[in-house]
C-alpha cells in the first residue's frame, strides 16, 4: 500500500533527505551521536585513494591511515619503522579519495613521545595533510599530549590494550588486561583519556567483558579490534578483512573476501594471454593507413 501524502512531494523530500544524510561527511561529533543512538560504527584501515573511493562507496564510517601500513604495505615485521613522512604521504592520498568517511591518521612511533611541542607539530602536519583526527597509543604517559592536542584544536582518538608500538615491551602481540589489576588500570586509563579530551577509543586484544565495562563507563565511543562484540564499533586491517594479507592473520579476523587469490588468478590469466599473443587484440587498435594513402 502506498502511504498517503500529507503534502505534495512529501515522500520525495523525505527520500532526498535520507540520501543527503547518507552522503553527508562524517564528523567527530557524529561518532558520539552514533553511540548515543546505539548505532554501531564501522572502521577500516585505508592506505590509498583508490581504496578510499571504494570503501567510501561502501559506507564505511571511519578510515584509519594506520601505521599497520608498515607491515602490509612496506613489508616490515612491526609498525616501529614507520615514519611520520610515510603516514603523511598515505594520509594525503586517502583524503584525496574520500568524500564521506572520517579520516584518522595514526601518529607513528616516537612522533609524540619525545615532547609535547614536538607532538603538536607532528599532529599538526597530519591535519594539514587532510586528516580530521589523529590516533595515539597509551594511557597515563600521554595524557598531557592528548590535552595539548585537543587544546590546539586537534581531535584525538585513543588506543588501549595491545599497543603495537610497545611490541617489545609486551613481548609480542598478546592479549592484554587479563588479570584483574591490569583490567582496572586499563579502565582507569580509559576514563583519564576521556577526561583529557579524547573523542573515541580503540580497544585492542582485551577480554570482551573488560571491553564491555569500558564501553559502559565512557560517554565516548569505543572501537574494538579483537575485543569482543560489546564495543560501540569495530575496526579491522583492510588487508586482513579482504584476503590481501599473504601472511597469517589474527584469529579474531573475519575474512569477507579472498581478493588476494582473485588477483593471483587474474594476473595468471593476463600473463597467459600475453604469452599466447591473445592480448592485446588487433581489433582494439587503429591500423596504420595504407602506404598509397600516406603518399597523398
Amino acid at each position: 500500500m502506498v502511504p498517503a501524502l500529507t503534502q505534495p512531494g512529501e515522500l520525495l523530500c523525505e527520500h532526498r533527505g535520507e540520501m543527503a544524510e547518507a552522503a553527508r561527511q562524517i564528523r567527530v561529533r557524529d561518532l558520539k551521536e552514533k553511540k548515543r543512538r546505539g548505532e554501531k560504527i564501522a572502521m577500516l584501515t585505508v592506505y590509498d585513494a583508490t581504496m578510499a573511493r571504494l570503501l567510501d562507496r561502501a559506507g564505511i564510517d571511519v578510515f584509519l591511515v594506520g601505521d599497520s601500513l608498515g607491515m602490509v604495505i612496506q613489508g616490515h615485521e612491526t609498525t616501529l619503522p614507520v615514519t611520520l613522512e610515510a603516514i603523511l604521504h598515505h594520509t594525503e592520498a586517502v583524503t584525496r579519495g574520500t568524500k564521506r568517511a572520517l579520516v584518522v591518521a595514526d601518529m607513528p612511533f616516537l612522533s609524540y613521545q619525545v615532547s609535547v611541542p614536538e607532538a603538536v607539530r607532528n599532529a599538526g602536519r597530519l591535519i594539514q595533510g587532510g586528516a580530521a583526527a589523529v590516533k595515539l597509543e597509551g594511557g597515563r604517559p600521554i595524557l598531557e599530549v592528548v590535552e595539548r592536542l585537543v587544546d590546539a584544536g586537534i581531535p584525538v582518538m585513543g588506543h588501549l590494550g595491545l599497543l603495537p608500538q610497545h611490541v617489545h615491551e609486551l613481548s609480542g602481540y598478546r592479549m592484554q588486561a587479563r588479570e584483574p589489576r591490569e583490567a582496572e588500570r586499563l579502565i582507569e586509563d580509559a576514563r583519564m583519556l576521556e577526561t583529557a579530551g579524547a573523542f573515541s577509543l580503540v580497544l585492542e586484544s582485551i577480554p570482551a567483558d573488560v571491553a564491555k565495562t569500558v564501553t559502559g563507563v565512557l560517554s565516548i565511543p569505543t572501537i574494538g579490534i579483537g575485543a569482543g562484540p560489546y564495543c560501540d564499533g569495530q575496526v579491522l586491517v583492510s588487508y586482513d578483512a579482504f584476503g590481501l594479507n599473504v601472511d597469517s592473520v589474527p584469529p579474531f579476523v573475519r575474512q569477507y573476501a579472498d581478493l588476494g587469490e582473485l588477483m593471483v588468478e587474474a594476473a595468471r590469466a593476463y600473463a597467459e594471454d600475453v604469452r599466447q599473443g591473445k592480448f592485446p587484440p588487433l581489433e582494439c587498435h587503429a591500423s596504420t593507413p595504407a602506404a598509397s594513402d600516406m603518399r597523398k
